[in-house]
């Protein structure tokens, strides 16, 4: 059953993404916080895999795993350097695992490798909904969305009409990257609606889990971060470190996710980071959706 069909019948709900473990011995651990977080009862659980499919195996075994274990999975398929036939060999693994819903992204280069992007067999991650639709019509097709734009983008403009290209050219809804001022969500709605998309589209919401990995996120994604919410995570790391930044970004999460909730949004798309005690806690706090 396509994601969408559920996004349909249900609202609001919780969605999840995971990250595979590269060490299967960490596997057990792994499975055991998703058997915890099924008390969210997610809409579905995505699943990432690395660039150039670096971990595009582990992607497989735990995306049937978290199918095993009654979920609706959602596999990542990147498609930088992919060529038709590894697209659809991959598709064909998937849907022999019980899998038919992925979230369709160009990816980024792995080091060391140069692209010429004009020589691809996917320039763009619509390219690739385009292929997965026409290849495999019975898939449920996610992409991502940008509430700051693209790193790559050149401008605003551009990088709204890429996005509603996508959107248009067969995908069922997208997952925005992580952002943490909500007006900026609502705000992208709002620009996909006058260029004719009304698909759904999830908000994404990472708890922060230390200011050093704050850092990297922000170093990574791009993303914006309001400087009140910036000093106060500085402030809580000074005053009481890690520990003191992680309750604080627990706070912040539960009052974005009910700021989101309250101004629409169909549902959440939590970066768990594969931490059930944080992700739970969240889900106590913000209350009954």
């Amino acid at each position: 059953m396509k994601i969408i069909d559920h996004i349909k019948q249900k609202s609001p709900f919780y969605s999840l993404e995971f990250f595979p473990p590269r060490e299967k011995e960490n596997w057990p651990n792994f499975f055991a916080a998703v058997e915890r977080l099924k008390r969210m009862d997610p809409l579905f659980a995505s699943v990432t895999y690395g660039a150039g499919g670096g971990t595009q195996d582990n992607t497989l075994e735990i995306t049937a795993g978290l199918a095993q274990r009654g979920l609706v999975p959602m596999a990542h398929l990147t498609c930088v350097g992919a060529t038709g036939d590894s697209i659809r060999a991959f598709l064909n693994k998937l849907s022999g695992a019980g899998v038919t819903n992925i979230l369709a992204l160009r990816g980024d280069v792995p080091k060391g490798m140069e692209i010429r992007w004009e020589d691809c067999a996917f320039p763009y991650a619509s390219d690739l909904v385009s292929f997965v639709r026409k290849q495999a019509p019975d898939f449920g097709i996610g992409v991502a969305a940008y509430p700051t734009p693209h790193p790559e983008s050149a401008s605003f403009a551009q990088d709204r009409k890429e996005a509603a290209n996508k959107l248009q050219a067969g995908s069922d809804f997208a997952v925005t990257q992580l952002f943490f001022d909500h007006r900026e969500y609502f705000e992208y709605v709002a620009q996909m609606k006058a260029l004719g998309v009304d698909k759904p589209i999830l908000p994404g919401v990472l708890p922060v889990p230390s200011f050093a990995a704050l850092k990297r996120v922000l170093s990574l994604s791009g993303c914006n971060i309001p400087a009140k919410l910036y000093l106060a995570l500085e402030e809580a790391d000074s005053a009481g470190g890690p520990e003191a930044v992680k309750e604080a970004g627990i706070a912040f999460a539960v009052k974005q996710i009910r700021c989101l909730l309250d101004g629409g949004a169909p549902g959440i798309h939590l970066y768990t980071l594969n931490q059930a005690d944080t992700c739970l806690r969240i889900a106590e706090e913000v209350g009954r959706l």
